[in-house]
């Protein structure tokens, strides 16, 4: 792959996985440009095993399943009384929070889930710590709770 960016014919070479021990690997060997991996509240063992090795190394990471297939914009079962769930703009806001997040990808079902989406631009504001304490959370008890993908 490096022969045929050096020949042009490849401009980046990156990597798309939820494999967090293959991403850091590779990135550690400086193997890729860009990298795109799983990453959201639920999911944020990432931040522990990948995000210090793409920062150092300097490679931009795409970010993926932002709201979890949907369930970190759901209750659980585990949820504290009167608790209402993150919003799906909480969900992204999360994600792009994130220093060592370059792109958050996002899957709108309609027109109107991605204006919606979209509006947390318009607004842009990193997590203050409450909100981010709410959201990690939350994504605690996702992961504990939401099963896996089926």
């Amino acid at each position: 792959m490096r022969e045929a960016q050096t020949q042009g014919l490849v401009r980046l070479i990156g990597m798309t996985t939820h494999q967090r021990k293959l991403a850091a690997k590779r990135a550690k060997h400086r193997e890729l440009d860009v990298l795109m991996i799983r990453y959201n509240a639920a999911h944020r063992g990432v931040e522990r095993d990948v995000f210090p090795i793409t920062d150092a190394a300097g490679i931009p990471v795409i970010a993926f399943t932002g709201l979890r297939w949907g369930a970190l914009i759901r209750t659980t079962p585990e949820d504290p009384p009167g608790f209402s769930p993150p919003t799906a703009q909480d969900c992204y806001r999360f994600v792009l929070s994130q220093p060592s997040v370059a792109v958050g990808l996002m899957a709108p079902d309609n027109r109107a889930e991605l204006e919606a989406n979209l509006s947390l631009l318009a607004d842009w504001r990193g997590m203050t710590p409450d909100e981010e304490a709410m959201m990690r959370a939350h994504g605690d008890r996702v992961y504990r709770t939401a099963g896996r993908f089926p």
